[in-house]
């Protein structure tokens, strides 16, 4: 009986210590994206040139997520790994953009 406890004991904490390394995992390489806020102060040349450079948006993008956060107050402008989103954000930040990293439910 106690053989059986133990194992048992075993097994639960082997499968909690697998399920927080993969909600770690998870966190790290995807389901996240920075969200851009409207404002009144940057204009549409600036954030599409913003988004180009910082992003690697075509043209195009940076219009229509430039016009998608002008008419929605919001839009997320960029989906990906936290990693690799992160520096990308303060970039848009560092530029005067209302950017925030959130993850992606």
């Amino acid at each position: 009986m106690e053989k059986r406890v133990r194992q048992i004991f075993y097994q639960n904490t082997v499968e909690t210590e697998i399920s927080e390394n993969l909600d770690i995992l998870l966190d790290s390489i995807g389901f996240w994206q920075i969200l851009l806020h409207n404002d009144e102060v940057n204009t549409f040349d600036w954030v599409i040139d913003c988004l180009m450079k910082i992003c690697n948006h075509t043209q195009e993008q940076a219009e229509q997520c430039a016009w998608f956060v002008h008419f929605n107050g919001k839009y997320a402008v960029k989906v990906g790994a936290r990693d690799d989103l992160k520096p990308l954000c303060e970039s848009l930040q560092e530029k005067g953009l209302s950017a925030v990293l959130i993850k992606s439910e």
